[in-house]
């Protein structure tokens, strides 16, 4: 065995052991995960800036590798909720009893061990660390070369407070951040259950094609909100503005832009504004463009701009003529993550809300809500984009699958 396969076989032995943890234990741990993380925040900032300095300072993507105190926080805080949240392992779906006799019973148990692959964003790898712990799994992390500081600090702090509760520290692995480790993690087949992607869209097909372990996609977003002809207008551009430049580096922000024609001069009269004092780079389709006027960060959109996830402060603009011709755009052009209306009509939202097909479907809110924590589930590994097993914020009831348990007396099949 190489290096990392022994790495990835003692996190499959250690999963075992977390079966017999007590609950309490589990929930006492992370609770003082987040209390060492909030004393970890120097340590963490130094080894953050380690990362940060060997990117290039203009790459918008360094916002997601960027941690802060506030960040840190923010992930103290998302652990203490995961930590209240119930086990979803153990729980009785089902029972019932056979005409001879036999008892059955169908329970939620733990996935067993979690691969996560993901690019940038150490808070990511607390917070799969954390949910796996919660639901009694155990994990393999394979962060990116640029965060390659930062995850081994995190780790580092998971481990010591692993120790500190006589937990096989084992459960929670961290991989070499160099590209070899990938192929042993695809080719675990025997000791990883399932591999979640998390990053762009080239990281998520990457992976789908050459994993011998199975996959759960966490999808790229291209996110539209469609400005319909009844749209409050002042809403409409709060809701636009927040969805594009709130965080634009991350998955559910605003992508592409629909408008009505007959309510666009209007809007993107409002809009505009708004967008140039973030320097929101705009393409668009002629109709906008025309009515966009000296908008001073404008460019023609070409088709294929209307498939981009921008992770910046870019962002694809189209005047529609009508809901039918907004909905056919956006069953083109749509990764299933996240999608918003925003109309005063409650039956074209309500027919919005039921025909298009994606993970979170909003009316009259940002899409900027696609998210784990502001669902209430405590974090999420990604946003599952599929259909299968899970969808939308991929989070702790998700990190389950079921077992079938069958007491028997003797009986025999005939």
């Amino acid at each position: 065995m190489t290096a990392t396969e022994k790495l990835i076989y003692k996190t499959y032995q250690a999963s075992f052991s977390l079966q017999s943890i007590p609950d309490a234990v589990i929930k006492k741990t992370l609770l003082q995960l987040a209390a060492e993380i909030e004393k970890s925040i120097s340590y963490l900032l130094k080894e953050n800036k380690k990362d940060l300095s060997r990117q290039d300072k203009d790459n918008p993507k360094n916002d997601r590798l960027m941690l802060n105190g506030e960040r840190i926080r923010d992930i103290s805080r998302s652990i203490v909720q995961i930590s209240r949240l119930p086990n979803p392992a153990g729980k009785i779906t089902e029972k019932r009893r056979l005409y001879n006799g036999l008892q059955l019973q169908k329970k939620s148990v733990p996935l067993g061990v979690i691969g996560a692959i993901y690019e940038s964003r150490p808070n990511v790898t607390f917070d799969i660390a954390a949910l796996c712990l919660r639901s009694m799994n155990a994990c393999v992390l394979k962060g990116s070369r640029d965060a390659e500081y930062s995850n081994k600090a995190a780790v580092a702090i998971i481990k010591k407070v692993l120790r500190a509760n006589n937990i096989e520290p084992a459960c929670v692995s961290l991989l070499p951040a160099q590209r070899e480790a990938v192929h042993v993690l695809f080719t675990a087949e025997k000791y990883i259950d399932v591999i979640i992607p998390r990053g762009s869209n080239e990281l998520i097909q990457y992976v789908r094609k050459n994993s011998l372990v199975p996959v759960i996609e966490t999808g790229a977003g291209v996110c539209h909100v469609y400005v319909e002809k009844d749209a409050d207008i002042n809403k409409a551009v709060r809701i636009a503005v927040n969805a594009k430049v709130s965080r634009p580096s991350v998955c559910n922000s605003l992508d592409s832009l629909l408008i009505d024609k007959r309510i666009a001069p209007t809007f993107l009269r409002q809009l505009t504004p708004e967008f140039e004092k973030y320097k929101v780079e705009l393409f668009a389709d002629k109709n906008a463009w025309s009515l966009l006027g000296d908008y001073p960060y404008k460019h023609k959109a070409a088709a294929a701009d209307f498939a981009r996830e921008f992770l910046s402060l870019k962002c694809a603009v189209k005047v529609v003529d009508n809901y039918e011709e907004a909905l056919r755009h956006i069953r083109t052009y749509s990764t299933r993550h996240s999608e918003a209306i925003v109309s005063k009509n409650k039956a074209v939202c309500e027919r919005f809300l039921r025909e298009v097909d994606a993970a979170a479907v909003y009316s009259n809110a940002s899409t900027r809500f696609t998210d784990g924590g502001e669902f209430g589930l405590g974090a999420e590994i990604g946003i599952s984009t599929q259909k299968l097993h899970a969808r939308g914020p991929f989070a702790l009831e998700k990190l389950t699958t079921e077992k079938w348990f069958i007491r028997g007396t003797g009986q025999i099949r005939s």
